[in-house]
C-alpha cells in the first residue's frame, strides 16, 4: 500500500500572488488536486494513502494521518492558511516520523536480522515550497537542517530520518507576479538550486551520478524494483540482503544502519548458479550507467558477485550473497538474491537433491556445519524455510540461535510497545489545534487618530462598504487580521490590561473617561471594517464543512420532548428525521397523485403469495358510532383562593353588566362565560395588568370585603371593549392551540385523542373555527397522516351539519 505524503509550505510568503492573480498556496492547493485526480484514473491506486502536513508545528502541522479519511485530507487541505514559518526542516522530520511511526510496530524494518526488500512500505514525499529562505524561531538559516532530536521511540537504530523505500519530491514554485515577454522554455522547467534539493538527492530523487571512480558506472544511487506477486499483490521473497555487521550475542546494543544499504559488486565474470527446488529473488535495477556498460557487454551468460562489507565474521568484503546478470534478451540487469556464500552451500543442496535423496552422510553433514560457521546466524530462519520447501526440514536443529542477544531482543520488543503508545498518542492528536503561543496581537487600525478622524473618511467608509474601488494595502483593516508578534523572551508574557501605577497622574481623569466609555460602549465614533452581513459570510469552497463546525459548536441542550424523532443536521431540512428511531407509521399507506405513477392500473398494492390481506388499524374512537367521545382526564388545576374568588367576582360583574345594558350582545352569554382554567387565569391576569397600569391597587380594588369598594368605584369595560378583548384572548388561544395541535401531529403514531380534544377547544365563529380546521388538515397532509385526515373530514362535516341543524331551527 503506497503511502503518498503532500508537506505543504504554509509560512507566510506563500501569500505572495502570481501573474494570474492567485497565491501561491492557491496554486499548491490546486497542484495536490490536479494530482489526486488524475491518479484517481490508474486501477493500481486503490490502495494508495494520503497524508497531509504543514509548516505549523507537530501536533498541528499534521493535518490528515494514518487513520484520517479521504474528505478529511480534502477538507483539511482547503482550509490551509499562510501565516507561519518556512520551517522546513523541522516539518521533513514530522514527516518522516509519521511514516516510520508504524515501521517498529510492524517490525518489517527487521533490526539486526537483515534487510527484507519484501518487506516494504513504499512511500513518496512531495513538498511544495516557494524557495524562500529558511526562517525559525532562531532566525534566518542559509542550509537546510533537519533536527537531531525527535520522539519516535528507536530513531537512533537509523543514520538518517528516513528510510530506503522513502523519496523526497520538491515542488518550487518560481512564478513571477507579472506576465515574462519571453516565451516559456520549451522541454520542461530548468533546474533551480534550493535548499531543499540535496535532501532530495540523498533520499534518491537525484538525477546526477555519484562519481567515486574514474567511470560513473563504478558508483551509482539507484533503486531495485520489488515486483509484487500478480496473485495475491503482495511482494514474496525468501533471502535477506546482510547487515553491515556481524552480530555479537554478548553486545548489549545494535550498532546504527545506514537508510540505504551499500552493496559493492566484483567485476569478474562468474557463473551464474541455479539449483532446481532451491529458492532464490530476482529484483530489476533501475536504469544506470552501471546497467547500460552490463547490457553493452552483451555476456548474459556470466554475473558479477555482490558484497556487502563487514558481513562476515572475518574478512572485510565478507561472502557474496548474490550477483548481478543481464537478462537473455538484452533488455534489463537483474539483481538474484541467493543464500549466503552461495558458492559453498548450492553444490551442497545439490548434492544433497540428487545424490544423497535428501538422505545425507556424515561427510556432508560436517561441510554443513562448516558452512553454517561462516553464516550470519540471522540467515538461519530464511535457511530452515528452504530446507522445508525442498523435503529435508529435520536438517536444522530448532534451538539455533538467532545471534542477537536477550538485551538487544528486549531492548526491541519494548521499542515496539512504545511506538504503539506513540502511535496512538499521534493519531489521537492530528486535528487539534496547538495552543497559541502568548505574543503581541497587531490592531487592525494605528495607535494614532482613527480612521474616522481622516480628510479621506468617506471615501475609505465607501471602500469598506463595498460601493467604492478597494483600499490601498496599507489602509486594508482586514488585511493580515489576527497576525501576532512573537516575543524572543518565552518568559515574557503579553500583558492585556495596563498597570494603573503606569499612567501618570495629569492623564487619570482622561484614562477614566475612556474606561468608563469603554465599559458602557458609549463610544461616539466607532468605525467598523465589515458589517452583519459580511462578518456570516463564508468562501465557497468551506461551505460544506459543517461538520468542523459543530465540533467547534457548544453541547446543544437536551430535547424537550424526548419522544419526539431525533432530527439529523440536514442543511435546512427541518423534515429529515432519523429512520432508525421512527416508528411505522402510516406514511407508506399515504397514496398521492404523484407517487402512483409507476403502477399499472390492473396491478394491486397487495404483496404476491396469496396471503392474508393487510389488516387495517381501528378508526378513531370520535368516528365510531353509538360512542361518545370522552376526553383525557386531566387533574383539575387548583388555583389560590384569591384567584378563585377574583375569577368569580369579575364573571358576576361581566354578567350583569350585560343584562343590564340595553346593546346587543356580540355573543351569547355561555360562550363569554365557558372558558377553559388556562384562559380563565390568562384573562384575570390581564384583568389586573389594566388596572394596575391605570394607577390603582389590584389588593384594594380587586379585594372581596374590603373598605375600598365604598370609596372608590371600580371603572369597568365597555362592551365594545369587550369585545375587542374577548377576540384578542381568543386569537392568543387559537395560536397556542395551533402550537399544540402541529407538535402532536409530528407525533409518530396513531393516537389522535389529544388533537380533537384540543380541537373542540377553539373559539370564534364559525367561519373562523372552519377555516382553523382547514389548515390543521393542510398540516396533517404535510406529514401524510392519511388516517388523521379522514377523520379531520369527517370531523369537519359533523361541523356542518350541526351549523345547518341550527340555522333550520332558528328559521322554524
Amino acid at each position: 500500500m503506497p503511502v503518498l505524503l503532500f508537506l505543504i509550505d504554509t509560512s507566510a510568503s506563500m501569500n505572495q500572488r502570481s501573474h494570474l492573480g492567485t497565491s501561491y498556496l492557491d496554486i499548491a492547493k490546486g497542484a495536490v488536486e490536479t494530482f489526486l485526480k488524475l491518479r484517481s484514473r490508474d486501477p493500481a491506486s486503490r490502495g494508495d494513502r494520503y497524508m497531509l502536513v504543514s509548516f505549523e508545528e507537530a501536533p498541528a502541522g499534521i493535518k490528515a494521518g494514518w487513520k484520517e479519511s479521504h474528505a478529511t485530507f480534502m477538507t483539511e487541505l482547503r482550509n490551509l492558511q499562510a501565516v507561519g514559518l518556512t520551517s522546513i526542516g523541522q516539518s521533513l522530520r514530522t514527516a518522516f516520523d509519521l511514516l516510520n511511526l508504524n515501521r517498529l510496530v510492524s517490525g518489517i524494518d527487521n533490526y539486526g536480522q537483515g534487510r527484507n526488500p519484501f518487506f516494504l512500505e513504499p512511500a513518496i514525499i512531495v513538498a511544495i515550497t516557494d524557495g524562500s529562505k529558511l526562517t525559525s524561531s532562531s532566525g534566518v538559516q542559509d542550509e537546510l537542517h533537519l533536527p537531531l532530536t525527535t520522539p519516535l521511540p528507536g530513531s537512533e537504530l537509523t543514520k538518517e530520518p528516513f528510510r530506503w523505500d522513502q523519496r523526497l519530491f520538491s515542488l518550487v514554485l518560481r512564478i513571477p507576479g507579472h506576465t515574462s515577454p519571453d516565451p516559456e522554455p520549451i522541454g520542461g522547467v530548468p533546474l533551480d538550486p534550493s535548499p531543499i534539493t540535496p535532501m532530495c538527492e540523498v533520499t534518491g530523487d537525484s538525477q546526477i551520478e555519484m562519481k567515486y571512480g574514474p567511470q560513473s558506472w563504478h558508483s551509482c544511487h539507484k533503486m531495485i524494483y520489488v515486483r509484487p506477486n500478480p496473485k495475491t499483490g503482495v511482494p514474496v521473497g525468501h533471502w535477506p540482503i546482510p547487515e553491515s555487521f556481524w552480530p555479537d550475542q554478548n553486545s548489549p546494543t545494535l550498532p546504527p544502519r545506514a537508510a540505504h544499504p551499500q552493496v559493492k559488486f566484483s567485476c569478474v565474470d562468474s557463473e551464474p548458479m541455479v539449483v532446481d527446488k532451491v529458492p532464490f529473488d530476482k529484483y530489476e535495477l533501475e536504469p544506470s550507467p552501471l546497467t547500460q556498460y552490463i547490457l553493452e557487454r552483451k555476456s548474459p551468460h556470466s554475473c558479477w558477485q555482490v558484497f556487502v562489507c563487514n558481513s562476515a565474521k572475518y574478512g572485510e568484503l565478507g561472502q557474496p550473497f548474490g550477483y548481478l546478470k543481464a537478462s537473455t534478451a538484452l533488455n534489463c540487469v537483474n539483481l538474484f538474491v541467493m543464500p549466503y556464500n552461495y558458492p559453498v552451500v548450492l553444490p551442497l543442496l545439490d548434492d544433497l537433491i540428487t545424490v544423497h535423496k535428501f538422505k545425507p552422510p556424515a561427510k556432508w553433514r560436517q561441510s554443513f556445519e562448516n558452512y553454517l560457521k561462516t553464516v550470519p546466524p540471522y540467515y538461519i530462519t530464511a535457511l530452515r524455510k528452504a530446507l522445508r520447501m525442498m523435503g529435508a526440514p529435520n536438517l536444522l536443529a530448532d534451538n539455533m540461535e538467532y545471534g542477537l542477544s536477550y538485551s538487544v531482543v528486549s531492548y526491541l520488543k519494548k521499542l515496539s510497545q512504545q511506538a504503539k503508545i506513540e502511535a496512538d498518542r499521534v493519531c489521537a492528536s492530528v486535528g487539534k489545534k496547538a495552543a497559541l503561543e502568548g505574543g503581541i496581537k497587531l490592531r487592525c487600525r494605528s495607535s494614532a487618530l482613527s480612521l474616522a478622524h481622516r480628510k479621506d473618511f468617506t471615501q475609505l467608509l465607501h471602500s469598506i462598504m463595498g460601493d467604492g474601488p478597494a483600499l490601498p494595502m496599507e489602509a486594508n483593516t482586514k488585511e493580515f487580521a489576527g497576525f501576532q508578534l512573537a516575543a524572543l523572551n518565552k518568559a515574557l508574557k503579553p500583558q492585556g490590561l495596563r498597570n494603573p501605577y503606569d499612567i501618570p497622574r495629569s492623564h487619570l481623569l482622561d484614562q477614566l473617561s475612556r474606561m468608563r466609555r469603554n465599559l458602557l460602549h458609549a463610544s461616539i465614533c466607532i468605525l467598523k471594517g465589515q458589517d452583519q452581513d459580511q462578518l456570516h459570510s463564508v468562501p465557497i469552497a468551506q461551505m460544506g464543512n459543517y461538520q468542523d463546525f459543530l465540533k467547534h459548536c457548544p453541547s446543544p441542550l437536551r430535547e424537550a420532548d424526548p419522544d419526539q424523532p431525533k432530527r439529523l443536521h440536514t442543511f435546512g431540512n427541518p423534515f429529515k428525521l432519523d429512520k432508525k428511531a421512527m416508528m411505522v407509521d402510516e406514511a407508506d399507506e399515504f397514496v398521492t397523485g404523484t407517487q402512483g405513477k409507476g403502477k399499472r392500473p390492473g396491478e394491486s398494492s397487495s404483496p404476491a403469495g396469496g396471503g392474508a390481506p393487510k389488516r387495517r388499524r381501528c378508526m378513531s374512537p370520535l368516528l365510531r358510532l353509538g360512542r361518545a367521545y370522552t376526553p383525557p382526564k386531566t387533574p383539575p388545576r387548583t388555583p389560590d383562593n384569591d384567584d378563585t374568588e377574583l375569577g368569580n367576582h369579575i364573571n358576576n360583574h361581566l354578567e350583569s353588566n350585560r343584562n343590564s345594558d340595553k346593546e346587543p350582545s356580540p355573543a351569547p352569554e355561555s360562550e363569554l362565560i365557558q372558558q377553559s382554567d388556562l384562559l380563565q387565569l390568562d384573562e384575570v391576569e390581564n384583568q389586573e395588568n389594566r388596572v394596575q397600569e391605570n394607577g390603582q391597587s389590584s389588593d384594594s380594588e380587586f379585594s372581596l370585603g374590603s373598605e375600598g369598594e365604598e370609596e372608590a368605584p371600580c371603572r369597568y369595560p365597555s362592551p365594545c371593549q369587550l369585545k375587542k378583548i374577548r377576540n384578542q384572548e381568543s386569537q392568543e388561544l387559537n395560536s397556542e392551540l395551533r402550537v399544540l395541535i402541529t407538535k402532536e401531529i409530528r407525533k409518530p403514531g396513531r393516537r389522535y385523542e389529544k388533537i380533537f380534544y384540543l380541537l373542540k377547544q377553539i373559539q370564534g365563529s364559525l367561519e373562523t373555527r372552519l377555516i382553523f380546521l382547514q389548515s390543521i388538515i393542510k398540516e396533517a397532509a404535510r406529514f401524510k397522516k392519511r388516517v388523521l385526515i379522514e377523520q379531520l373530514e369527517n370531523f369537519l362535516e359533523e361541523i356542518h351539519l350541526r351549523a345547518n341543524s341550527m340555522n333550520h331551527l332558528d328559521g322554524l
